[in-house]
């Protein structure tokens, strides 16, 4: 799981119940469309997000928009996900410090 990605998905879990759209994403997470919209697919093919197309009537001259919502299985496993990466980075940390058991003394 790369740091984009948990990026995305903490910002999808911050508000649950909402849509967002990609640009709006990318603005939040700081993530280039470039390597936003690739996760997006992927969290989609996991079944860990779901997407939808704006109404075409709401479009009122501007470009049609995708939102993006996190689903039951992308609440669980990316709750998971985020935390199994906190957990190796307390590891990773821990190993670091002196005098803890793996770091120098």
């Amino acid at each position: 799981m790369t740091p984009q990605t948990l990026s995305v998905l903490r910002e999808l879990l911050n508000d649950p119940l909402a849509e967002h759209y990609g640009l709006g994403l990318c603005r939040a997470t700081g993530i280039a469309g470039g390597t936003l919209y690739p996760i997006l697919v992927r969290l989609e093919e996991y079944g860990w997000v779901a997407s939808r197309w704006d109404d075409p009537a709401a479009h009122q001259g501007r470009p049609p928009r995708r939102h993006y919502r996190i689903t039951e299985d992308g609440l669980q496993h990316g709750r998971e996900a985020i935390a199994r990466a906190g957990e190796k980075r307390r590891r990773a940390a821990g190993s670091r410090r002196p005098g803890i058991a793996g770091g120098t003394a």
